[in-house]
């Protein structure tokens, strides 16, 4: 992990005027929400949940929601808002997230967006590329060849109309093969087309905050990350073991007496939940199932580092090191007094 950055002297006021968002992100089990409730108290900010887990009703202890009294103390926006049914795409997100920083900004705020969704982080700040909206007859076609065939035999279709999609997707992953071959379907371009066409471009303000090309707000980027990985990967196994001691059986036994809900929605894929709904369906034993939830935790956030160490202009932070999380809570400090003051 990069070092990490100090900014020293007076932050000024952003030259245009405009109000400046903060993102907070990092790899899970990094300590991110804990930081984000303790500046709520003494700085005026409010949080926005950047979790794609998180945004899901029914989706407690498995996604680390914060607690009652957390959110209390707290309160996060876009938590806990969407049913376990519902579609929600990064499309959906900045749409939302966008909503809610103008709001917190208009309350005379200034909005802090925490969690570990990278590609949530990415439609933000550099808007997505100009895609057709969803045509349910497509859909419709493309679930009939699932059914009848497979949703491998889906991903074989993508793969002959756009094999650079269907590369770097699962045919597991149906939601994003469906997307990508209803794309092509509408438009007869490939999705990797339009993502090459799609660019955005950054620049870096005298006053510490960046400017993205998608996102009408300067913006401090900000990673809280610890530098000792084995440390990171002991509190995630620390970690999966204590919700699954506080009840995370329970509450995935819970969602599975749902019959709307199955192990396809986005929601359900999440990681620890999916483990657990197939050790329930007895695919593997218990001690399988925790095996398996620590070490596809453990992949999630090495995905998390790799799309960090790409971000422009991100400030790191070392998590276990006070002074650093002292200095991350400065960097908030002194923006939101060079805003307000």
């Amino acid at each position: 992990m990069p070092d990490a950055q100090r900014e020293t002297g007076s932050v000024r006021r952003p030259a245009s005027g405009i109000k400046p968002v903060f993102l907070l992100m990092g790899p899970t089990c990094s300590g991110k929400t804990a930081l984000a409730i303790e500046a709520v108290q003494s700085l005026p900010i409010e949080i926005i949940n950047v979790d794609s887990a998180l945004v899901y009703r029914g989706l407690n202890i498995g996604a680390a929601r914060p607690t009652e009294e957390e959110l209390a103390l707290a309160p996060h926006r876009l938590l806990g808002f969407r049913d376990l049914t519902e579609p929600y795409s990064a499309a959906d997100f900045r749409a939302d997230a966008l909503a809610q920083i103008e709001q917190i900004h208009a309350n005379g705020k200034l909005p802090l967006l925490v969690g570990g969704t990278v590609l949530y982080f990415k439609a933000l700040v550099e808007g997505l590329a100009p895609l057709p909206e969803a045509d349910l007859q497509v859909r419709a076609e493309i679930a009939a060849l699932a059914e009848a065939q497979g949703w491998p035999a889906v991903h074989q279709a993508l793969a002959e109309v756009d094999p650079v999609t269907a590369a770097r997707l699962k045919p597991t992953d149906r939601q994003r093969l469906q997307r990508a071959l209803e794309v092509f379907r509408l438009t007869g371009r490939p999705l990797s087309a339009f993502h090459a066409e799609h660019h955005t471009t950054v620049i870096k303000n005298r006053d510490g905050l960046s400017q993205f090309s998608g996102l009408p707000y300067p913006v401090l980027s900000m990673a809280l990350a610890p530098q000792d990985r084995a440390w990171l990967h002991e509190q995630i196994a620390l970690r999966f073991r204590a919700m699954l001691d506080s009840g995370l059986l329970a509450e995935v036994e819970g969602l599975r007496q749902q019959p709307q809900l199955h192990p396809d929605l986005p929601g359900i894929r999440a990681v620890g939940y999916r483990q657990v709904w197939e050790y329930l369906d007895g695919q593997y034993d218990y001690d399988t199932m925790v095996e398996r939830g620590i070490i596809a935790t453990r992949q999630l956030a090495k995905r998390q580092f790799t799309w960090l160490r790409k971000w422009p202009d991100l400030q790191w932070f070392d998590s276990n090191d006070l002074s650093q999380r002292k200095a991350l809570f400065g960097q908030l400090a002194k923006i939101c007094k060079s805003v307000f003051s």
